[in-house]
């Protein structure tokens, strides 16, 4: 009998980490490089992946990642991660990064989102099943619903995809 219960409250997993950014991530137009924003989001993403799965987690994919404002030396960067969607052995986990000033108080900025698709494999390295997400929020229910359109956009442009690519064969 597994130790991994059949279903997670979104809650449960719900993971927050804070960055403080420093001199030597920047590019040469003295903001962060998207390179390390985009590291961080998938650790945070990978921790939330594996703790709702119970176990190993790989990432298959990264939907979209749109940088809505830049991030500056010394901005301290915010990951809000959550599992929002779960399938037989794969999740969706979205990440909301927000930045405010180390040295002042004031608002957080909403940097970028990020939604992730994670696997959750077994030793072998091979699919295992995943606990079904539990939302409790209609907030929750929002992004669960938002998350099943993503998928079924990634299953159609999949399938376009490989139809293309039969069509082009002799």
């Amino acid at each position: 009998m597994s130790s991994i219960p059949a279903s997670r409250p979104t809650s449960v997993t719900r993971l927050s980490l804070s960055h403080i950014t420093a001199q030597n991530e920047t590019n040469l137009l003295g903001t962060v490089h998207g390179g390390v924003i985009m590291t961080l989001v998938d650790s945070v993403a990978g921790v939330v992946a594996a703790r709702h799965s119970g176990g190993a987690a790989v990432t298959a994919s990264m939907d979209e990642m749109v940088f809505l404002v830049p991030v500056r030396v010394g901005d301290v960067v915010h990951f809000s991660s959550q599992v929002n969607w779960t399938g037989r052995s794969s999740m969706e986990v979205g990440v909301r990064i927000t930045a405010d000033r180390w040295d002042a108080v004031g608002p957080e900025v909403h940097v970028a989102s990020a939604y992730l698709v994670f696997v959750a494999v077994d030793e072998a390295g091979k699919p295992r099943e995943v606990p079904q997400v539990v939302p409790e929020t209609d907030e929750e229910l929002r992004r669960m619903r938002e998350a099943e359109i993503r998928r079924s956009h990634r299953l159609a442009r999949r399938a376009a995809i490989i139809a293309s690519r039969e069509e082009d064969r002799p």
